[in-house]
């Protein structure tokens, strides 16, 4: 198995073959990036046809601007930096939000099959999280999904959206604080509820 995995070229080897005209590069690329490009502007945007646009719209980009990418340096930065800025671009242009929360949650969760009540409860929980991620501003949720969705360090995502690592610290704090806040009202809420009704 280890023999297989040696003999498939990085990122820096298929951005080569890329700028010497080698289109089954991008493909490769494409097979081995995408999933994770898609779910990111799916977590940003919350729109599944935007999300797809992006995603697209990146690959065009690697195949335009192949000469421009330093191919010594990691690709994903360069990557998820476009990703986030089209995902602002489509932030800026709409301004409503068309997709339930609970097409994104089939979209971003796969449950493990649990009990029906069970279930029932995962769903409420991950509404919850989504909407609170929801709430939060551009900068703050794009922080929250770079972080907790593709569990990139600080220092990545300081690189992808080209700011200071204390900027992405601060961002995360607030996005986090902002979603407890939320999420801790929402429990009031439903306390609330379930007492009137018992």
């Amino acid at each position: 198995m280890s023999d297989i995995v040696s003999v498939l070229p990085n990122d820096g080897q298929l951005i080569s073959r890329l700028q010497s005209g080698d289109l089954e590069s991008l493909g490769l690329l494409y097979k081995r990036h995408s999933a994770r490009v898609y779910r990111t502007a799916l977590a940003i945007t919350r729109d599944s046809p935007a999300a797809e646009d992006i995603l697209h719209d990146c690959f065009l980009r690697i195949h335009k601007y192949a000469h421009r990418i330093d191919n010594s340096l990691p690709l994903e930065p360069w990557l998820y930096r476009v990703t986030v800025n089209l995902a602002y671009t489509f932030e800026k242009r709409k301004k409503r939000w068309q997709t339930p929360l609970d097409a994104v949650l089939n979209q971003l969760v796969n449950p493990p099959r649990l009990s029906p009540e069970r279930q029932a409860e995962m769903r409420d929980v991950q509404d919850t999280v989504l909407e609170a991620i929801a709430a939060l501003s551009f900068s703050h949720r794009t922080v929250i999904v770079l972080y907790y969705l593709n569990s990139f360090s600080l220092k990545e995502i300081a690189l992808i959206l080209d700011c200071p690592v204390g900027t992405v610290k601060s961002r995360l704090h607030y996005g986090r604080a902002c979603m407890q806040r939320k999420l801790e009202a929402g429990r009031r809420v439903t306390t609330e509820v379930a007492y009137e009704f018992t």
